[in-house]
């Protein structure tokens, strides 16, 4: 599952060692990266503070439905 978070610029200063350890993540603008579950976990683990935006479902897990299907 991907996680799309938002960074200050303090706490995003403290996310990206673990960041560059733990998440082949994209970084967008404003400080927003797209990241794995398990980098997220990571980031609380260390107390980074960052606002969650959403999560997004990975097509496997939709039972067979390709991204963009009609169902």
């Amino acid at each position: 599952m991907k996680v799309i978070v938002q960074f200050t610029e303090k706490e995003e200063a403290k996310a990206l060692p673990i960041l560059y350890r733990h998440s082949p993540g994209m970084i967008l603008r404003d400080r927003i990266y797209v990241l794995g579950e398990e980098a997220v976990e990571r980031l609380r683990e260390a107390g980074v503070r960052f606002k969650e935006i959403t999560r997004e479902v990975d097509s496997v897990s939709l039972k067979g439905v390709q991204v963009g299907e009609r169902i």
